[in-house]
């Protein structure tokens, strides 16, 4: 049985903000002796509670030290409260899971003060971007152009990943492309009143997801998901109100992606019937691949991942005879 005081360790999420603390996390400081923390009062946890209206004693920085301050004061009888510090102090937490090996004659006890919310490790990404344009002298001289050609092998990389059907792997490109988006934007944030910050652009594609799908934020039917990409393109035609239907297609695409958007917009305007081919073999092998791609999309196959897949059997068949020969 214990007879001296009480030792809580309270662990907090630095990507939640500081005062938003659970209901048994704000009691045990509430009841607390006294409260200590170290890395100086201007911790914004810190200044959370002092702002409530509790005392809380700095606390030189260090294991050794803090240590030395909660064991003493629990060891007299007083029951204190420790604020861990962004890392989690893990050094401070393997003593404390010693101590409680050892069943010392107080009560040592972890309490997570906040916990993580879905996409919380996104502000982490944010904040290393920020540091390596601060202070990284290859980060500081990128541009969006001079990315350019990193966002264009990163999203192949990907395309690549997902052929592959290695989950990690595609982890791995998905986290290197989503780099690509926060470097640009902390680019952009520099750029003065037509500056745009990474909460630009994810309030801005979070606002065109909630108008494009009135059938789940609003109340329009949609019984399918014909009926969803329906109203995705009437939605979409009356925002951008465009003089063609070509229009807002990249013509960098991959051939055979670009004559898949072409023909899909096509179909709005044209019969059919593809156009006849000139009379170069050129021409017609252009055609033949056209009427191909048609062909894909009446049967509800990607042709660009069809050859892709194509190409990669190939490539096996080449290096199984490499090797057997």
């Amino acid at each position: 049985m214990t007879s001296g005081g009480t030792i809580t360790v309270v662990l907090t999420s630095p990507r939640v903000a500081p005062g938003l603390l659970t209901r048994a996390t704000w009691q045990a400081l509430a009841a607390a002796d006294e409260i200590g923390a170290a890395g100086g009062p201007d911790r914004p946890d810190v200044q959370a509670v002092i702002g409530s209206g509790l005392v809380v004693t700095q606390v030189e920085a260090g294991v050794s030290a803090a240590w030395t301050w909660l064991s003493s004061a629990a060891a007299e009888g007083r029951q204190v409260v420790w604020l861990t510090g962004d890392d989690g102090e893990p050094g401070l937490l393997r003593v404390v899971s010693d101590e409680l090996v050892r069943q010392p004659s107080y009560q040592v006890e972890i309490l997570h003060g906040s916990y993580d919310v879905p996409g919380a490790r996104l502000i982490d990404l944010v904040r290393v971007m920020d540091r390596l344009r601060r202070n990284c002298p290859w980060d500081q001289e990128q541009t969006h152009e001079s990315l350019a050609k990193y966002l264009l092998e990163e999203t192949y990389e990907t395309l690549e990943a997902i052929d592959s059907g290695d989950r990690a792997h595609l982890r791995e490109e998905l986290g290197d492309l989503l780099l690509q988006v926060a470097f640009h934007s902390r680019i952009a944030s520099e750029d003065g009143d037509e500056g745009f910050s990474i909460d630009d652009v994810s309030g801005d594609i979070v606002e065109k997801l909630i108008r494009r799908h009135p059938h789940v934020f609003g109340t329009v039917d949609a019984a399918d998901a014909a009926a969803v990409e329906a109203n995705w393109e009437t939605i979409k035609a009356a925002e951008k109100q465009r003089t063609s239907v070509l229009e807002g297609i990249p013509l960098a695409l991959p051939a055979l992606a670009l004559a898949d958007k072409v023909l899909g917009r096509a179909a709005k305007v044209l019969p059919a019937e593809l156009p006849d081919p000139g009379d170069s073999e050129l021409d017609r092998v252009g055609h033949e691949l056209l009427e191909l791609v048609a062909e894909a999309r009446t049967l509800g196959v990607d042709a660009e991942q069809a050859l892709r897949a194509a190409v990669a059997s190939l490539a096996e068949q080449i290096r199984a005879a490499e090797t057997a020969g």
